[in-house]
């Protein structure tokens, strides 16, 4: 590790880390670029189209993880301060938690708006314009630009997963998820336009409840993974489906340290980094500090991430956390 770098509270990012950090930073500046390109486009040819509006309200709200990702990344590198002894490091979920609630709630709004159209048989209509002195029926540029505007989220999304997967990162893959699956709405919103061509008008108010659900979807997903980081639960992989890894490797290391007879951790995810708090039963009554130091460093140097770790010895382990034990000891 070199002398510069991006801090996360006490520690700073390894050179790989540092880099995936700045390319995510660059991606999501890119992100923000083709979402302003595609709000004005998408605007531009809305017309009377509820599937149209449901799309545009998507393209707005696809603003806020990438925002909520950049606002993140830089309050994470200030250092702990007495008023926040654990560091800034939260930001990320707090990032996360936001972002769930705007989406939840605006999808939830265009279910209701859609749905009450849809009950009162509103009949959209789409008008002609006039393009470079050609008269053409509106409906044909609202597909054109739905089909164009799909294609750069899916590539985009698709980069951030794995500079979400490096970094440990839920806001950035919360953005790529919603990024991979706007070609839906892209899909689902020529679907609502071209019914309105054919006189089937009900199919308009249908895809833009479909809209609507996909974005209910992300956010109500969002949401529970965000609430449940922030509650302190067991730590994650970056996709929330399986426990995190790294909890074992910390509890294997120091079970096969030669004073240790019994281990278990419990591991607060901080957003990118984890806080470990240690559960030690030793085999001797005295232990030296250097003995628990020495382990404290082993376990720093394990990953990257582990940002902060407490060793604590004890004469039983709580019940909250797994007992591990030494191989070939029994349990």
């Amino acid at each position: 590790m070199n002398g510069e770098g991006v801090y996360f509270g006490q520690t700073r990012l390894p050179d790989r880390q540092a880099e995936v950090l700045r390319r995510a930073v660059r991606l999501e500046w890119v992100t923000i670029g083709f979402l302003v390109v595609t709000a004005t486009l998408v605007f531009l040819v809305l017309g009377n189209s509820q599937a149209m509006k449901a799309a545009w309200a998507e393209d707005l709200l696809s603003f806020i993880p990438p925002l909520a990702f950049l606002i993140a990344a830089r309050l994470a590198r200030r250092r702990p301060t007495r008023s926040h002894p654990y560091g800034f490091h939260r930001s990320v979920a707090v990032g996360h938690l936001v972002a769930a609630v705007a989406l939840t709630g605006m999808g939830a709004f265009l279910i209701v708006d859609s749905g009450i159209g849809l009950v009162t048989a509103e009949h959209p209509t789409i008008g002609t314009v006039e393009v470079l002195g050609v008269t053409m029926w509106l409906g044909w540029l609202m597909v054109a630009v739905m089909a164009v505007t799909a294609i750069p989220p899916v590539i985009v999304g698709r980069l951030k997963i794995g500079l979400a997967r490096e970094l440990h990162d839920k806001v950035l893959y919360a953005d790529a998820d919603m990024n991979k699956a706007d070609w839906m709405t892209s899909a689902g919103t020529i679907v609502g336009v071209l019914g309105i061509g054919i006189g089937l008008w009900w199919m308009d108010a249908a895809a833009a409840i479909f809209i609507a659900l996909s974005i209910v979807h992300d956010g109500v997903g969002n949401l529970r993974a965000a609430v449940v980081d922030l509650m302190d639960a067991r730590a994650t992989t970056f996709d929330d489906t399986l426990p995190h890894p790294l909890v074992d490797r910390v509890d294997q290391y120091l079970a096969a340290l030669p004073w240790v007879a019994e281990v278990g951790s419990r591991v607060r995810d901080q957003g990118h980094v984890f806080h470990i708090e240690a559960f030690v039963v030793p085999r001797k009554k005295r232990l030296s500090l250097d003995d628990i130091e020495r382990a404290r460093k082993g376990c720093v140097a394990l990953d990257w991430k582990v940002q902060d770790v407490v060793i604590v010895p004890v004469p039983e382990l709580p019940v909250v956390v797994d007992p591990v034990t030494p191989r070939g000891s029994a349990a």
